[in-house]
């Protein structure tokens, strides 16, 4: 399972809109578009997942 980050450098470590997570590409894609076009998401493994039918890394 992964999931995908996107860090807002403008806020400061600790703020509630410093850090965004998504589950999915899509969920990702449509809030980027409502709320930052050009901005990007990475990409990383969910350590420890339990969820049945994928791999953990």
């Amino acid at each position: 399972m992964t999931v995908f980050v996107y860090v807002n450098t403008s806020k400061q470590v600790g703020d509630p809109e410093h850090l965004k997570v998504f589950a999915t590409t899509d969920a990702a894609e449509k809030w980027f578009e409502e709320n930052d076009p050009e901005g990007v998401a990475f990409e990383y493994p969910v350590i420890g997942s339990n969820v049945i039918g994928t791999s953990a890394g």
